[in-house]
């Protein structure tokens, strides 16, 4: 039999505020821990992946965030995994101030020093090109 499995969605946002981006630290213990990432979660059945982005960073960072378009979409595949499409988006606005609950800690930077962060091997490409404003 053939079965057709569907890869696995990543949503992730880009919240920039005053020329700064949000990134955060994966936590202890967690699959590549201390790695950085941007906030953003797997789609749950049923949802968009905006929805999914609104949902995740309510959990992760407590606030409530106006998706905006999406920036790339690309498919990775991790090492002995099957492969996942990853989906930025711009977040265009929110409401709360961004709490860590699920990272080690959350950190603004500039677009500039994104690459000085040891980020998720699937993020790099993204984060070469966001450093340089080529997205």
């Amino acid at each position: 039999m053939n079965f057709s499995v569907s890869p696995l969605i990543v949503v992730a946002a880009v919240i920039e505020r005053d020329g700064l981006i949000l990134i955060g630290q994966r936590r202890r213990g967690t699959r590549h821990e201390f790695q950085w990432e941007f906030p953003g979660g797997k789609l749950e059945p049923g949802e968009t992946p905006a929805a999914a982005l609104r949902r995740e960073l309510a959990e992760e960072l407590a606030i409530a965030a106006e998706v905006g378009p999406e920036i790339k979409r690309y498919e990775f595949a991790y090492r002995g995994r099957s492969p996942i499409v990853l989906i930025f988006f711009r977040v265009t606005g929110f409401s709360g101030t961004p709490q860590p609950l699920s990272f080690e800690k959350i950190v603004w930077d500039s677009r500039g020093r994104l690459p000085d962060y040891d980020f998720l091997e699937g993020d790099l490409d993204f984060v070469q090109r966001l450093s340089r404003n080529d997205l």
